[in-house]
C-alpha cells in the first residue's frame, strides 16, 4: 500500500467514524460504489485523478451517486477528496469503508466469529471454494450462492460482507477476502484476533481465562477464533498475526530435543 493511499485511508476512516446514521444500508451502498468504480475505467479515472481539484472529484460523486443516502455521499466525498496512490487503492479503500460501516451498524454482532466460521467451511470444502473463486463464474451468482448458504444462519452484516466480496473479487482468493474482512472488522472494534488450535473445545471459563491472559500480554481486547485440531496434543497453539505461542506437548518435546541435541 502506497504512502498516499495509507494517509487517504486513514482520513477516510476518520470521516466514516464521524458520520451520523451509519446503517447496514450505508455499507451496502459503499459496496455498490466500490464495484461500480472498479468496473468503470472512466469513473475510476475521474475519481482517482489526484491532478484534478478535489472539488471536481466531489462533484462527480454528487452527479453520479446523487440517489445514495446523505451519509454514504458524505463519506464517499471525503474519500475521493483525498489523494490515493492509484485506482486500486481507491477501490480497495471504499471496500474497506463498506466493511467498517457494516461493523459500525451492528456493533453487538460477532462478525469476526461468523466470518471465521465461514472461512473454516471454505477450507473444508474445496468444491465450494472453487465455485466461489473461479474466474469463469458469474459474480452475481456467487453472491446469491453465499446468501443461500449462510443467509439463514449468519447475521445480516456478515452475509452482506461475504456476498459483496465474492461479487467483486478483483483477482483475490476467497480465503484472502475473508481474512482481510476479519482484520478490518477487528480493527474497527479495536480488537486483536487470536486463532486458537486445541484438541478439544474450550470451556467458557477457559476461553475467559485465555482471553484475559492474551489481553494483558497484548494490551488490548482479544477476539478468540477456535479451531478444533486433534493433532494438537496437550495444550494450545495460539496465533496472533505473525506471533505464535505453542504450548502443546509436541512443541515442548521438540524444544527439549533441540536443547538435548545442542
Amino acid at each position: 500500500m502506497g504512502s498516499a493511499t495509507t494517509q487517504a485511508l486513514a482520513a477516510s476512516t476518520a470521516a466514516l467514524a464521524q458520520a451520523k446514521d451509519v446503517t447496514l444500508d450505508t455499507a451496502g451502498e459503499l459496496f455498490t460504489v466500490a464495484r461500480l468504480v472498479g468496473e468503470s475505467g472512466q469513473l475510476s479515472g475521474a475519481l482517482a485523478d489526484s491532478a484534478a481539484p478535489a472539488g471536481l472529484r466531489e462533484q462527480v460523486v454528487a452527479t453520479v451517486f446523487g440517489t445514495l443516502s446523505d451519509t454514504t455521499r458524505q463519506v464517499l466525498s471525503a474519500a475521493v477528496g483525498e489523494r490515493w496512490s492509484d485506482v486500486d487503492g481507491l477501490v480497495s479503500g471504499i471496500e474497506e469503508l463498506a466493511i467498517r460501516a457494516a461493523a459500525i451498524a451492528e456493533p453487538a454482532v460477532d462478525i469476526e466469529g461468523e466470518l471465521f466460521s465461514f472461512l473454516r467451511v471454505i477450507a473444508a470444502n474445496p468444491e465450494l471454494e472453487l465455485a466461489l473463486g473461479t474466474r469463469l463464474g458469474d459474480d452475481d451468482a456467487k453472491g446469491a450462492l453465499v446468501e443461500k448458504l449462510i443467509g439463514g444462519t449468519a447475521s445480516a452484516p456478515t452475509t452482506l460482507i461475504v456476498s459483496s466480496l465474492v461479487r467483486q473479487p478483483r483477482g483475490r482468493r476467497v480465503r484472502q477476502l475473508l481474512n482481510r474482512a476479519m482484520k478490518i472488522v477487528s480493527a474497527q472494534g479495536d480488537r486483536i484476533v487470536a486463532t486458537v488450535q486445541t484438541a478439544t473445545p474450550l470451556s467458557a471459563a477457559q476461553r475467559t481465562r485465555l482471553g484475559d491472559a492474551l489481553a494483558a500480554r497484548y494490551d488490548g481486547q482479544v477476539s478468540i477464533n477456535e479451531v478444533i485440531d486433534p493433532t494438537v496434543v496437550g495444550g494450545l497453539r495460539v496465533q496472533i498475526a505473525d506471533d505464535v505461542i505453542d504450548g502443546s506437548i509436541s512443541a515442548r518435546l521438540a524444544d527439549l530435543r533441540q536443547k538435548l541435541a545442542g
